[in-house]
């Protein structure tokens, strides 16, 4: 569906990195935590790491991380979408979905992107300006909230939390 007429991330079809078409609307009732990811960034590791605690802690309460794996900054995303889950899953534990490599700027940019950037814009405007950009999603598919790359994804807990209605 184009951006312009979604009125939630409900309304996107991506494809996953085995490339499965994944209709977003299974997420409905769900709180989301969007994130552009990279292998080879220096906010990686960390980033990684506090995704993963976050959904193990979370993931049975009604939370979904969705990664989408990006090549546009420093080109620190070079692998195959292969090589992306190998990293994510083997070396970082990822239990959450990988979606496929996209853009997140430009002329080429994934609709959901442009939906996200369109529902939350950045302290400099809509661009994503590098990897691990989070969006926060509540369980009506909107968007409530956008942080930073070094924005540790441990210190958005309470907000995901305050949309799950867990203590």
């Amino acid at each position: 569906m184009a951006s312009q007429s979604a009125q939630s991330i409900h309304d996107f079809t991506v494809k996953d990195a085995r490339g499965n078409d994944v209709d977003f609307s299974t997420y409905k009732g769900k709180v989301l935590l969007i994130v552009n990811v990279a292998s080879k960034c220096g906010l990686t590791n960390s980033n990684y790491t506090e995704l993963a605690q976050l959904y193990g802690k979370y993931k049975n309460q009604g939370f979904e991380i969705l990664a989408f794996p990006c090549n546009q900054f420093g080109e620190e995303e070079p692998g195959t979408n292969e090589e992306i889950l190998e990293t994510a899953c083997t070396r970082f534990k990822a239990e959450y979905p990988i979606f496929d490599k996209i853009d997140v700027n430009g002329d080429n940019a994934a609709p959901v992107y442009k939906f996200l950037k369109s529902s939350k814009g950045g302290l400099f405007g809509d661009s994503i300006k590098w990897n691990f950009t989070k969006y926060l999603v509540d369980k009506d598919g909107h968007v409530v909230d956008r942080y930073a790359p070094t924005t540790s994804p441990l210190s958005i807990e309470k907000y995901i939390k305050k949309l799950l209605g867990v203590n």
